[in-house]
């Protein structure tokens, strides 16, 4: 089935000063076309200049204008069936802002949401944006009732069918705060479990200590799913895929994020305005490939979001991975 009739017509391009989709390249189109149904590509966000003109939109605009008005353009493009939304991470976004949203896209395109940090960190990290709570230990970490109030509620009410995965993320942390796996997990257990019914969960761990069975036990038990991630802090995709039963039940859900030995600030100046790709890393996308054709040959379906900083840009790298699931 020919991709736009599986995901809609392309949404109308951006109006007062916004942007419209590029063309794509026949290969590009017909990657498209050919991407299994059950597999989702996107990035991290939409609002990048340097991917416009002809990457992805038709003419070049301002971060804030894309933000505003370019993801109808973003959604149109032959292989982009996702995005992330990086913002929630950060603050709460209300209800009617998911669903204003969740009204630019075509009707089987998703959102994948990161719930808020408030959630994940044991404790607050010493870092001026975190003002007297510096320090501290945070009483907020895996308590399922905030951030469900602050973040869930709104998504499931706001985006509704196009809510995708909602993705825990526990940036790297001192082990002590986290207590060790088997404590760890217990938490980890009881806070999944009191979330609200409905979304995929995924939990994306940055402490490679916390691998193994405990934690894999804890996803199991409540119906969660690793997510897992392409980022130094980490082992490979394999190693996590392995350690967590990734091979198990429930999507396979996988964040491309930074290239071995790279830092996000170092990786920002090196590869902006991330309209090419600079630092090309097969071995990842070789491996992506193969545990997301897994995944499909077992009836699961699979979602892949990429940064910029993985190779320089995130399009450019989706359509290389699109090209490896397609043609192998």
């Amino acid at each position: 089935m020919a991709q736009l009739d599986l995901f809609g017509a392309p949404p109308p391009p951006g109006r007062r000063g916004g942007v419209g989709p590029a063309a794509q390249p026949d290969e590009v189109v017909e990657l498209g076309r050919r991407l299994p149904s059950g597999v989702r590509l996107g990035t991290s966000s939409w609002s990048f200049p340097g991917w416009g003109p002809g990457l992805v939109y038709d003419r070049e605009r301002t971060a804030p204008t894309l933000a505003r008005t370019a993801l109808p353009a973003y959604a149109a493009h032959p292989l982009l069936r996702t995005v992330g939304l990086d913002r929630t991470f950060y603050a709460p976004m209300t209800c009617e802002a998911f669903a204003a949203l969740a009204a630019q896209v075509p009707p089987a395109f998703r959102f994948l949401v990161k719930a808020l940090e408030s959630a994940t960190l044991a404790v607050f990290p010493r870092h001026a944006r975190y003002g007297a709570h510096a320090g501290q230990p945070n009483p907020r970490f895996l308590d399922p009732r905030p951030v469900s109030a602050d973040c869930l509620r709104p998504a499931i009410d706001g985006l509704g069918d196009a809510l995708g995965p909602v993705v825990f993320q526990l940036p790297p942390q001192p082990p002590a705060a986290l207590g060790g796996p088997e404590r760890f997990a217990l938490r980890l257990r009881a806070f999944l479990g009191a979330l609200p019914p409905g979304p995929t969960y995924a939990v994306e761990l940055r402490n490679r200590e916390l691998l193994g069975v405990d934690v894999a036990r804890a996803l199991a038990d409540t119906g969660a799913v690793p997510c897992l991630t392409v980022h130094p802090s980490m082992p490979g995709l394999d190693t996590q895929a392995r350690a967590l039963a990734v091979a198990s039940e429930g999507p396979l859900v996988i964040r491309w994020m930074l290239g071995a030995g790279q830092d996000y600030e170092a990786a920002r100046a090196r590869y902006a305005p991330f309209d090419r790709l600079v630092d090309p890393d097969p071995a990842s996308r070789n491996t992506i490939a193969r545990l997301v054709r897994s995944a499909l040959a077992r009836g699961r379906p699979a979602w892949v979001v990429v940064n910029n900083k993985a190779e320089g840009s995130a399009p450019a790298s989706i359509v290389g991975l699109a090209r490896a699931l397609v043609t192998g």
